[in-house]
């Protein structure tokens, strides 16, 4: 079992920043791959952003690219997404979660754990 809390969500204006985090406990983290995935009221679950286990490979979606970073911390168990110039439609639960192997990692069906979520508001 990996658990997986994430932070850092909150009320920012547009044009803003926020850095998420992701703590991860249990087996061990750096054998996953990690994702931010995120859902706004009345829509479905949407990829974000994902990274090998190593960090050596990065993913976003075309939505975020050039805003948004994921970066991994393996001596600390973390994963984080910076996210800059923020938008209101950017607005969503940010949900973190963690994947086995090396393919896949845009699939929300190849992620095993997720989080509980935070949530991140931007207002215009």
């Amino acid at each position: 079992q990996v658990q997986l809390v994430e932070s850092g969500g909150g009320l920012v204006q547009a044009g803003g920043s926020l850095r998420l985090s992701c703590a991860a406990s249990g087996r061990t983290f750096s054998n996953y791959f990690m994702g931010w995935w995120r859902q706004a009221p009345g829509k479905e679950r949407e990829f974000v952003a994902a990274i090998t286990w190593s960090g050596g490979s990065t993913y976003y979606a075309d939505s975020v690219k050039g805003r948004f970073t994921i970066s991994r911390d393996n001596a600390k168990n973390t994963v984080y997404l910076q996210m800059n110039s923020l938008k209101p439609e950017d607005t969503a639960v940010y949900y973190c979660a963690a994947g086995r192997g090396t393919v896949g990692l845009t699939i929300g069906a190849r992620y095993d754990y997720w989080g509980q979520g935070t949530q991140v508001t931007v207002s215009s």
